[in-house]
């Protein structure tokens, strides 16, 4: 699959009025805290933890693409000490880890989420998952209708890898205050 998506940067007040818009519209939003590790390499390779499951992802293309080919596994939390385990004996090596409570749903077919990652920002997202390459533009078309329809910029990809750049140098002293342990409980 490939998935498309945009996103953009917003502030703590619209974090609100959309998560207020999207629940008076009787949309049933999942609130899920997530620790993701971005591992070092050349791949898009990430370990995603949540109170109830792990997911390994790897993505092609380049971080913060519109499109870009995605893999996904989930598995038991209860297997998350072998996981990690498993991937340090083979050599991966944490490079970054995002702390985000996300917020998800699909309207219209297209999968939305309103999250808080700690010490990076809200962010507003949405995404369609389409089976070929000649699909990707006009799924594309359909969300930024969806961005226009909402009066809402898209955020410049520049300011993405900016703020993504500073995360990668400050993401240790951004997030020193978080139990990992609690975050997840």
């Amino acid at each position: 699959m490939i998935e498309v998506e945009l996103r953009t940067f917003i502030d703590k007040d619209k974090y609100d009025e959309f998560l207020k818009f999207y629940s008076v519209k009787n949309i049933k939003i999942k609130q899920e805290k997530q620790i993701t590790t971005y591992f070092k390499g050349d791949k898009d390779f990430r370990l995603m933890v949540t109170t109830d499951y792990c997911q390994l992802w790897l993505k092609d293309g380049e971080l913060h693409d519109d499109a870009r080919e995605e893999l996904v596994v989930k598995v038991e939390k209860s297997y998350k000490e072998s996981l990690v385990a498993m991937l340090h004996k083979l050599g991966y090596e944490e490079e970054i880890k995002w702390y985000r409570v996300r917020n998800s749903f699909t309207d219209n077919d297209i999968y939305v989420t309103i999250d808080y990652t700690h010490g990076y920002g809200y962010i507003l997202e949405m995404e369609k998952q389409v089976e070929n390459e000649e699909d990707v533009e006009s799924a594309k078309i359909e969300l930024q209708k969806v961005f226009e329809k909402l009066n809402i910029n898209l955020t410049e990809k520049s300011k993405f890898k900016e703020k993504y750049e500073d995360y990668k140098i400050n993401w240790n002293e951004y997030t020193q205050n978080i139990n990992e342990e609690q975050f997840v409980s």
